[in-house]
């Protein structure tokens, strides 16, 4: 009786080792372990870009769309780069709305003055037709030259 006894629990044992083991199914699934995780690290935010990334990264587009030579370059990209950051700065001040519309027009203002000293009159022209209608403009109107003609 002993022994019978014995054999079936030794055959209990057995069954729910196995299927601590392998699971219901007999797969080995994912084991849980008895450490406590910790919590899972927020992904982090990109940061943002300073005011020489974003003139650089909009170098190129100006360059051909104005057929900018390379002290042009040098002019716009230095030009747009010291009144980004000023922009920048004013962001982070947090200011009234009046103020901060009051003092950014004044930074565009300034930074129009100075880059129309810094380009011949039709570059600069072409700026600031680039500024209120976008870089599309000038393929738009190319487009509309083509469509004209056949």
């Amino acid at each position: 009786m002993k022994k019978i006894i014995f054999i079936l629990m030794l055959l209990l044992l057995s069954s729910q080792l196995a299927h601590s083991q392998f699971g219901r199914n007999g797969y080995l699934g994912r084991q849980r372990t008895a450490i406590p995780r910790g919590p899972e690290p927020e992904p982090k935010k990109p940061e943002p870009k300073t005011a020489e990334e974003m003139v650089e990264e909009e170098m190129p587009k100006l360059t051909e769309a104005l057929e900018l030579n390379d002290f042009e370059q040098a002019v716009v990209s230095s030009i747009l780069t010291k009144y980004l950051k000023q922009r920048i700065e004013l962001q982070i001040l947090e200011l009234p709305a009046d103020k901060m519309r009051e003092s950014l027009e004044k930074i565009s203002i300034n930074q129009s003055k100075e880059l129309e000293e810094g380009l011949p009159v039709e570059k600069y022209e072409a700026f600031v037709d680039l500024q209120e209608n976008g870089y599309n403009s000038k393929k738009n109107k190319k487009k509309k030259k083509k469509k004209k003609k056949t």
